[in-house]
């Protein structure tokens, strides 16, 4: 438990049974009333933010999410298959957590999963990885004399690419921004 005045964002609350991530926190003193603290909330399971209001002072419940390292196995069915580095067990994480960082999953990454209980709410994926490119496609743009090239990776992930890449090259890919950083 914390005081509304010591929530700072990145923090997991648990508000009504549902489980938040603080988005911002301010606190909002007003002319003739009483200050609080007005937040903005990420529900975790649904990722949408909501605000939330709370009394200077007022106790709220804070919760503690463990982090753990695994790897990338294969999917399967709606999820995906991962092996916890430290102790082996197997961890089915469904597909909405993963999200669009599916785009970067191949055999042997490691992510950062935080948990709650047994519960996957979050994943992280390396910030650069090398993957090999499997195809070239060009797009038109207009106003340039050379067309744009668009790297399809052995991930599936598409990249904006310079010129000299070509296909069975290995590059260097911020997962981040989906960028390309260079060719290893």
């Amino acid at each position: 438990m914390v005081a509304s005045n010591q929530i700072t964002p990145g923090m997991i609350l648990s508000v009504s049974g549902k489980l938040y991530r603080v988005e911002s926190s301010v606190k909002v003193t007003v002319p003739k009333g009483t200050p609080f603290i007005k937040t903005k909330l990420k529900d975790l399971t649904t990722n949408q933010v909501t605000e939330k209001n709370f009394k200077l002072g007022q106790t709220v419940s804070d919760v503690p999410l463990t982090e753990r390292h695994l790897e990338y196995l294969y999917p399967e069915g709606k999820n995906y298959l991962f092996l916890d580095i430290k102790n082996l067990d197997k961890v089915l994480i469904p597909m909405a957590v993963i999200g669009n960082k599916v785009n970067y999953l191949k055999e042997g990454v490691d992510i950062k999963a935080s948990f709650y209980g047994e519960i996957v709410f979050a994943v992280e994926l390396p910030q650069f990885l090398e993957l090999m490119v499997s195809k070239i496609e060009n797009e038109k743009t207009k106003g340039t004399a050379t067309p744009a090239r668009v790297a399809v990776l052995e991930t599936g992930a598409f990249v904006h690419v310079p010129p000299f890449i070509d296909v069975g090259d290995i590059i260097k890919v911020d997962t981040k921004t989906d960028e390309y950083i260079q060719r290893v």
